[in-house]
C-alpha cells in the first residue's frame, strides 16, 4: 500500500520539532580533537553524533550493569 501524498492542510498544521540539546565542556585529547576538525565543518556536531552512536551501542551494557 502506498502512502498518500501529504496535503497543504497537513503542512499548514505541521510543527517543526528539534531534539533538545545542552551545552557542556568535555576534555578531549588533542589528537582526537584534531581528527574531528580535519573532517571538515561541524566538528562539534560530528562529535555529538559519535557519542550518540556509542551510547546507543552500549545501552544494554548500562542497563545490565545497573541491575
Amino acid at each position: 500500500m502506498d502512502i498518500p501524498p501529504l496535503s497543504a492542510d497537513f503542512w499548514a498544521k505541521a510543527k517543526l520539532r528539534t531534539p533538545k540539546q545542552i551545552t557542556t565542556s568535555v576534555q578531549i585529547d588533542p589528537e582526537t580533537f584534531a581528527w574531528f576538525q580535519s573532517q571538515g565543518e561541524n566538528a562539534s556536531q560530528q562529535m555529538s553524533v559519535a557519542l550518540k552512536i556509542y551510547a546507543e551501542a552500549h545501552k544494554s551494557y548500562v542497563t545490565t550493569a545497573k541491575s
